[in-house]
């Protein structure tokens, strides 16, 4: 298509393999390069529609991604694989709210999506966000297409929510971790719990629909502070703050400051990354493995109010609604089977 971006391909150069084989390289990976001068994704290529269905950050489908950074602003979380891998921090950069634009353009001109996700470890806000919603509203393309983004919870104030929720924003994803403020200063996290809560209401009350991670299974955590971050989640849920949940026991990935944390001090109880895949605990806490799993079936429980249920049916206003409850009704009931404390005969391999 005319509108599609094209850049000339790199000069390359060649090294010799240990094998002793020429290899054509175009040098180490650069973290500085402009972004905008990328092209957009080859969808037809990698199978959009494999991803367009049975995903719940899509309340309306078929949907797609698009990536508007690398990868977050904030860049700091110590259980982050991708700021200190692939991004590292001070490396974080952005597509221009143009080029995010063209891209979101180009997609709804040539594809029948009806909602895009941007998976940016965090989408930008401030001026840069106020740029894009108004391109989105001035085009009218906000009316073609639904948005949703990752976000954290100091990025907008009251009036960019409004904005973007005109510009069709609708699934705000945030990271809220943990309801102990001590964690959340362990891992970086740079927010308060005055700071998450503020932002769900703000993000709620502006007419989005706030959803939130939380992890459990941090090494210097206690049953009593594990507690506190399920009375946490409850109480946004009760004040309607928030509209779903998310919920995993933390895991080390190898490359971050909390996988090295883990081998200074000895946390690891498997190195087998098979179990990696935030289901069970991979390190030693204070926590019994099956009290983790209770408490995080408990978590996924907490949104479980006569008046969360009550307000979600009287928001029904199509069908669309009816079928996404019903999914998210589905998958809740995936995510406590996952966790059930009789799903652990999974065999483990400890050091």
């Amino acid at each position: 298509p005319a509108d599609h971006p094209r850049i000339s391909s790199p000069s390359a150069s060649f090294v010799t393999s240990p094998g002793g084989r020429p290899l054509a390289t175009t040098g180490p990976a650069q973290l500085s390069h402009n972004l905008d001068d990328l092209p957009f994704i080859d969808r037809d290529l990698t199978r959009w529609q494999l991803y367009a269905y049975e995903n719940g950050n899509f309340k309306y489908t078929p949907g797609t991604y698009v990536y508007s950074g690398r990868d977050c602003w904030w860049n700091k979380c110590t259980f982050c694989v991708w700021d200190h891998t692939l991004n590292p921090p001070g490396s974080y950069r952005s597509f221009s709210p143009e080029r995010l634009f063209a891209e979101v353009k180009h997609i709804v001109d040539h594809y029948p999506v009806k909602e895009i996700f941007d998976d940016a470890g965090t989408m930008r806000a401030g001026n840069w966000l106020r740029r894009f919603c108004n391109l989105m509203i001035e085009s009218g393309y906000n009316k073609k297409v639904t948005l949703g983004c990752n976000m954290r919870f100091d990025g907008p104030d009251e009036q960019l929510y409004r904005l973007m929720k005109q510009a069709g924003f609708r699934f705000i994803l945030y990271g809220l971790e943990s309801g102990n403020q001590a964690t959340l200063d362990r891992i970086e996290k740079g927010l308060t719990l005055q700071q998450i809560e503020n932002g769900a209401r703000m993000c709620k009350a502006a007419g989005l629909e706030p959803h939130v991670t939380v992890m459990l299974g941090y090494p210097w955590e206690s049953l009593q502070d594990a507690q506190r971050t399920i009375d946490f989640a409850r109480a946004l849920f009760r004040k309607g703050y928030i509209d779903t949940l998310q919920a995993t026991i933390v895991i080390p990935y190898p490359g971050t400051p909390l996988y090295r944390q883990c081998k200074e001090n000895g946390w690891l109880l498997t190195e087998n990354y098979d179990d990696y895949d935030m289901r069970t605990p991979v390190m030693s806490t204070p926590i019994s493995p099956e009290d983790m799993l209770r408490l995080t079936q408990q978590l996924y429980k907490s949104f479980l109010s006569p008046a969360f249920i009550l307000r979600k049916l009287l928001a029904i206003r199509r069908w669309h609604d009816v079928r996404f409850l019903f999914m998210a009704g589905l998958r809740v009931l995936g995510h406590l089977l996952d966790f059930s404390p009789s799903q652990r005969h999974r065999s483990h391999h400890h050091k």
